[in-house]
Parts: C-alpha cells; structure tokens; sequence
C-alpha cells in the first residue's frame, strides 16, 4: 500500500484520531436532530474558514458512506475577498478535494458603508445569497460551520446583551425561501477540537476577512462574542461543566419558572393562569 497523500490523511484523521470529539460528535449531531433525511440535496456552505472547512470533509465523508441516499454540493460565495483571501480559499478546497460551486456578490462594499450593526448586517446578506444559490443548484437545505462554543456564546449573549433566553437553533425552516432549511451538523463539537484538527493537519484557513474587522475593529459586533467567550473561559477554571451548563439551560427550561414567554406572536405570562 502506497503513502497516503494529504487528503487522504486529513480524512483518516476525522475517523481516528478525532473520531471522538469531531467525528461522534458530528454524526450525533446529525442522528439527534434530524438534520438529513433521505432525498434531501444539501448546499454545504464553506466561507473558507476552519469551520466550515472540517464541516465540509465531515458531510463528504458521510455521503460516501451514510445508508442515507442524500445528495451534496459544495457552495462558496465571495463577498469581495481581497485576492490573497480568495486564493487561500480556493488553494484549501484543492488540498481538502472538495468541488466548490462559487459566486461573487458585493456584500462588503455595502457593509462598509453601515455604521450601525454591520456583521449582523452582513450575516443576514450571505444567508440570503447562500439560499438563493443553493436553490438554483436544486438543494433544499443548507449547512452552515456554526460549532457548540457558538452556541452557547450566542444563548449568553442574548442574555447579557438582548435581554432574552434564546440560543442557536440545530435546524430552521427559512422564513424568506420557501421550501429551504437551514441546518447546522457541527452543532455538538467543540471548538477547541476543531483547532487541533486544523493544526494536527497543518492547515492553515481563513480568519474573518472583511474590510470591517480590519478597519473598525473597535465597532466590531464580534467584540461581543469575544467578551463572551472569555467570561466563558473565566468561569471554566472554577466550574469545568459550565459550556454543557450553560447549553443544558436552554434543553431543560421549565415554563412554570418562566415570568412571560412568547410563542411566535403570541405573548404569555404566568398570572394569566396562576389563580387557576
């Protein structure tokens, strides 16, 4: 048996080295939530980033060996990257052998000119533009590298900035594309764990590159999540189960302790049955 070549030693070591955190973690993920049924064509979303990388190889390897008959494609949109970005992009997706459909569109140039809450801004352009590609290609669904750090950052930063108890959903429905869903297959793996992957493999992939970050870092929402991330790091070396803590919060809420809540447009409060 010959040497195994790069890709071939990153994919093996999804299934060996990191078969535990990475690979378990992604296919409970996938079992738990439901998030691929049979006949659905998924538009594997890469930014170019780790995570979206390693979420790319894990839904590749699970198409060639999943019982689940499932169709995948490979959708990479740049934003307007500066030409070294777009590069390392294209030159990681040859390396990782993964067949990219790309489209450009301008979103930084109208990000740049927003003062008030451009990532959010941002996001919302590239989900729009991700599900309208992904449905010209025919997929009914996309995947997105959110990992678990996000989502237990995000049910805190609601908290603590928003002033709501909510978290990072594993699947949506889209509101605005009929027929599309969003799902998110790294949402059990931990970021730590992606890191290693990356370097075990001497990887090397795409921080965030837009003009914002690079120019008003100061008026970056990802501050924020940054914050939020290191109260997160401060309060795990006293209490090493605060991420599954916190991501529990929201997987066992009891109503009953829950001052008012809404369900969609509908508003409830506990004195409207409490003499009942």
């Amino acid at each position: 048996m010959g040497e195994l070549t790069h890709c071939q030693e990153i994919e093996r070591s999804l299934i060996k080295r990191f078969r535990k955190p990475i690979w378990n973690a992604f296919t409970k993920a996938v079992k738990t939530y439901e998030l691929i049924k049979p006949g659905d064509h998924i538009a594997v979303c890469i930014s170019g980033g780790k995570d979206s990388m390693l979420m790319a190889k894990c839904m590749q390897h699970l198409h060639r060996y999943s019982q689940i008959p499932f169709e995948i494609s490979f959708l990479c949109m740049n934003p307007g990257y500066a030409e070294e970005n777009w590069s390392l992009i294209q030159q990681n997706a040859q390396t990782l052998q993964l067949p990219m459909h790309t489209f450009t569109t301008r979103i930084f140039d109208v990000v740049e000119k927003q003062l008030r809450h451009p990532c959010y801004l941002c996001a919302r352009m590239r989900r729009g533009h991700l599900y309208n590609a992904a449905q010209n290609l025919g997929c009914n669904k996309i995947a997105l590298g959110h990992h678990f750090d996000d989502v237990i950052e995000t049910i805190l930063m609601g908290m603590l900035y928003g002033s709501q108890t909510q978290t990072m959903m594993p699947k949506l429905h889209s509101a605005n594309f009929p027929g599309m869903e969003l799902i998110r297959p790294l949402y059990l793996v931990r970021e730590a764990d992606i890191i290693r992957w990356a370097e075990a493999n001497d990887l090397q992939f795409l921080q965030c590159a837009c003009k914002m970050t690079v120019q008003h870092p100061e008026q970056e929402t990802m501050s924020k999540r940054k914050e939020t991330k290191a109260l997160i790091a401060q309060l795990r070396k006293t209490n090493p189960g605060v991420e599954k803590n916190i991501f529990n919060s929201v997987c066992n809420v009891n109503l009953r302790t829950i001052i008012s809540y809404h369900e969609g447009n509908v508003y409830h409060h506990f004195l409207d049955d409490y003499d009942q």
